[in-house]
């Protein structure tokens, strides 16, 4: 068989360098603009810059999500609009409910 998995492997097959997207029917595939090899992320990149994010209690797939969207602080979210935000790969309905609290805590707005 010569089909591949979710994570790219190919039945008795070297892994392949890359991860398949798995897309809900009519939507658009997203993925991380970072590097991943073999399923894993670079954590290193990751860890340097979501630092803010971490003491704010986000899960790591939003984290991630932000720092592709260049958002590294709270007073980022100025910068786009909710709408774009829910649609960031990784961002559930948890963490959008948490940063919306943190920013009006704050008061910021979305644009």
């Amino acid at each position: 068989m010569s089909l591949r998995s979710r994570r790219g492997f190919r039945a008795n097959s070297t892994p392949l360098p890359y991860t398949f997207v798995v897309a809900k029917p009519g939507s658009k595939a997203r993925a991380s603009k970072r590097p991943v090899l073999n399923g894993e992320v670079d954590a290193a990149f990751y860890e340097a810059l979501d630092g803010e994010w971490r003491k704010v209690g986000l899960a790591a797939p939003a984290r991630r999500a932000l720092v592709d969207a260049k958002l590294y602080k709270v007073s980022d979210l100025r910068k786009i609009t909710l709408s774009d935000l829910t649609n960031l790969h990784g961002m559930g309905k948890s963490a959008i409910a948490r940063l919306t609290n943190l920013m009006e805590a704050k008061k910021i707005r979305f644009r």
